[in-house]
């Protein structure tokens, strides 16, 4: 299997430093490595000096770079859903330029990016995969999309697939549309397979994804919401990266407050994240641009540690064997948490991120006892019984 990497933070940060740099130590320390973007900048390119390409292109030794063609790419993965939809426009009236801009749907691009991953990771051909992802309010809108569509599927679905059957002909006397048929629901549930095999990827016990910050009030505040949102999705954080720290020695008194104000902000990260390690980058006195720019940027980054073995922290969800649910929550408010139960379906928010979790067979049957939000991990013990209604 291969590493998997993703790289996120605000924007403005140095994701994509971080990212590119990581790939460049990656290639260079004998590992076929692919980094790719689901940035819509796509900034990825310029930051490691090359031209992009549109299917994996060696550009280094050991490293490839892919920057995604969309719309080649949108038209393999959801080509018959869009015809379809472009044809109910047509049928409503709208003229072609319309209906094609219609459908374009948001958040295209960056999904189209993941399911890219995806079959590059079924290739087995590289070591490390890096992904520099879009900033934190994107990425977090993404990774959650594949178990609440799958919510949504396993729902609707078989029933959409029985009334389509069922009420074809009324819909088409009556909307004076065209319903889709089979083979137009089945590139929805191959995108819907596809999506799922996404998350379980990302998921799986050979990714992580790494924060990027810089040592500022505000830029930490939202580092630690997303520490505990990317845990409530069941994403695991193995590394946090401070990124343009000044350097202490030889700076005048305009430098020494920016060293004195950061001094107080790395304290807190470190003690945010522990036990999560925190490499820090210094403040370069040029952009870092080119493979042995970052080269440098990925030796100070991380010290001679090694970033790419295997990811040292628990599945942020775990059943014990006495039937106990614990959710890590990391830096999470208890006055912000919340559970709800519905049918075999346990229901939890965080702040304004919400997971819909269905539980397993053994604890649907049972009803919840108590639930508890202590050390940054939330506690469900459940108790024999039916389930809370």
């Amino acid at each position: 299997m291969s590493r998997v990497l993703l790289f996120t933070g605000k924007g403005g940060v140095g994701k994509t430093t971080a990212a590119a740099a990581t790939a460049t130590l990656a290639a260079r320390s004998g590992l076929k490595t692919l980094v790719v973007s689901t940035d819509t900048a796509h900034s990825l390119a310029d930051a490691l000096g090359v031209h992009a390409a549109t299917e994996p292109t060696e550009i280094a030794p050991g490293l490839s770079l892919q920057q995604v063609d969309t719309q080649r790419a949108l038209e393999r993965q959801w080509g018959e859903l869009r015809d379809y939809a472009r044809g109910v426009f047509a049928e409503l009236g709208l003229d072609e330029v319309t209906a094609e801009e219609i459908t374009v749907l948001p958040g295209a691009e960056e999904v189209i990016a993941l399911l890219e991953l995806r079959e590059q990771a079924s290739t087995g051909l590289w070591d490390v995969i890096v992904i520099d992802c879009a900033p934190t309010a994107e990425t977090l809108r993404l990774l959650a999309l594949p178990e609440a569509l799958d919510w949504h599927v396993n729902r609707l679905l078989p029933v959409g697939r029985r009334l389509l059957r069922t009420l074809s002909p009324l819909i088409r006397r009556l909307a004076q549309v065209s319903v889709p048929e089979d083979h137009v629901v089945g590139a929805g549930e191959r995108l819907h397979r596809g999506l799922l095999e996404v998350r379980e990827l990302l998921t799986g016990p050979d990714a992580s994804v790494r924060l990027v910050l810089t040592p500022e009030a505000v830029v930490l505040a939202e580092a630690r919401r997303t520490l505990t949102s990317l845990s409530l999705y069941g994403y695991r954080v193995d590394a946090v990266i401070a990124n343009r720290v000044f350097p202490s020695e030889g700076a005048d008194e305009w430098r020494q407050r920016w060293v004195r104000a950061q001094a107080l902000h790395l304290a807190e990260v470190e003690e945010s994240f522990a036990p999560l390690p925190v490499h820090t980058v210094p403040y370069l006195e040029a952009e870092p641009v080119g493979l042995d720019a970052l080269a440098g940027v990925a030796e100070a980054m991380y010290r001679g540690s090694d970033p790419f073995a295997p990811p040292s922290v628990d599945p942020p969800l775990r059943i014990t064997a006495e039937g106990e649910l614990i959710l890590a929550l990391p830096l999470a408010d208890k006055n912000e948490v919340d559970l709800a139960r519905k049918g075999d379906e346990l229901i939890v928010n965080a702040g304004s991120y919400r997971r819909v979790l269905a539980l397993p067979a053994a604890l649907a049957r049972r009803s919840v006892r108590e639930a508890a939000l202590r050390d940054g991990f939330l506690r469900v013990r459940f108790e024999a019984g039916g389930p809370d209604d």
